[in-house]
């Protein structure tokens, strides 16, 4: 008999609007005893974040461009309505009745809420702690919208704190819906909704997004610091080890177009910086400089490990990546998610938080003066480094998966 026929079937679904929600959940598939668990896969293949595993079976999902999910972030716009969701839902079907699952571990997939209840199969939602209804910091940060360039940051902000509870639940309207419509309770607010399973799995340490008062079923795994399996730039031996150097990536979903402040920012530093910058495909860096390198993509643990300083859009990716080398970060988000992530980091003392819609070379400038002639950012980075190396995120997954396989 094939081994496969012994073998506990596990699905992972990502959501291909961000590189991060698919890296991680890669990372994670990619930990697990392949003698023990037969995995699947499935991720928009369109997607330029997608990049086939050889010991994964892997299924094609729409999922929506990560352009569509960018302006959507811009507008303040809900991400998904509710014919999309619906639309979801019936291609988690088809994959569900097709593999029969034992597992499902989603990452950002937010219409398996419903889809794996329907068949019964247990759901895990990887996620960040700081999304969690449970996060011990009730007010979510302002991000960058029209409103405040209208009327200015302060009272954008303060108004957005009035409307949180209304805006909240506006997002959360259509998976509400949804949920009612197939004979299941309705969740909540935003934030239910993108941290809603059977078992919520969070890729953060508790010291920096501390939960109270969660359910059993939430875990803390760790971060996910190990960076994709690709090639190191053709440049790479030409990175000093006698100058500073200085990481930049706002990946993804970051403001980009703010690039070039950043690297005029940098270029005014003395003494001179060495800049390796990740452009994620996104724009082109088009002038030449013997303290300038960029690639599409780097390897953010091993840029981090040779910087002195990492800048980045604030999410977790490079964040966490920073952190875990005990280097601190500069971070310029602009969607929620970002800055709820740099907020943590700025909190916690381990980096500086620059708006994206206000950042200009002189502020960068003297953010990353700041940081770098700065203990403080050091120390901390280095003590969450240390705790980072107790959060082990592959090996608890591994755990989790075979306590909730072997009941």
């Amino acid at each position: 008999m094939n081994i496969a026929d012994h073998r506990k079937r596990i699905l992972f679904v990502a959501e291909a609007v961000t590189l991060a929600h698919v890296t991680r959940l890669a990372e994670l598939a990619g930990g697990l005893d392949l003698k023990r668990y037969e995995i699947f896969f499935a991720c928009d293949n369109s997607s330029k974040y997608f990049h086939p595993q050889p010991t994964f079976t892997h299924f094609n999902i729409h999922s929506i461009s990560p352009k569509l999910f960018r302006k959507a972030l811009e507008k303040g716009s809900p991400l998904y309505n509710y014919e999309t969701l619906k639309g979801y839902v019936q291609e988690d079907l088809r994959i569900l009745d097709k593999i029969k699952p034992d597992l499902v571990v989603g990452d950002f997939r937010l219409s398996l809420a419903v889809s794996a209840p329907q068949r019964k199969i247990p759901y895990a939602a990887v996620t960040n702690a700081y999304w969690s209804p449970y996060y011990i910091e009730r007010w979510a940060p302002f991000p960058e919208h029209l409103l405040g360039r209208i009327l200015g940051v302060t009272i954008a902000s303060a108004l957005f704190r009035l409307a949180q509870p209304i805006v909240f639940a506006r997002h959360a309207r259509a998976m509400n819906r949804l949920r009612e419509t197939n004979g299941l309770p309705p969740l909540g607010d935003l934030r239910h909704v993108y941290t809603h399973g059977d078992y919520t799995l969070y890729l953060d340490v508790p010291s920096l997004v501390p939960i109270v008062n969660a359910p059993s079923n939430h875990y803390y795994l760790g971060p996910i610091v190990k960076a994709p399996s690709i090639s190191l730039p053709d440049w790479w031996d030409e990175v000093p080890a006698d100058q500073p150097c200085v990481y930049v990536s706002f990946g993804s979903s970051g403001a980009v177009e703010k690039l070039l402040e950043v690297i005029k920012g940098l270029s005014e530093i003395r003494p001179p910086l060495f800049l390796m910058i990740s452009t994620a495909g996104r724009t082109e860096i088009n002038f030449t400089s013997k303290n300038i390198r960029a690639a599409s993509y780097i390897r953010g643990s091993d840029a981090a490990r040779l910087s002195q300083l990492v800048i980045s859009n604030g999410g977790t990716t490079a964040g966490y990546q920073a952190l875990a080398e005990g280097v601190p970060v500069l971070g310029i988000p602009s969607n929620m998610d970002q800055y709820l992530a740099q907020m943590a980091i700025t909190k916690a003392g381990a980096g500086r938080l620059l708006r994206a819609g206000k950042v200009n070379a002189l502020a960068v400038r003297n953010a990353s003066s700041e940081i770098l002639n700065s203990t403080g950012y050091y120390t901390t980075a280095r003590r969450l480094a240390a705790e980072f190396t107790h959060y082990d995120a592959i090996k608890n997954f591994c755990a989790f998966v075979d306590k909730v396989l072997t009941k």
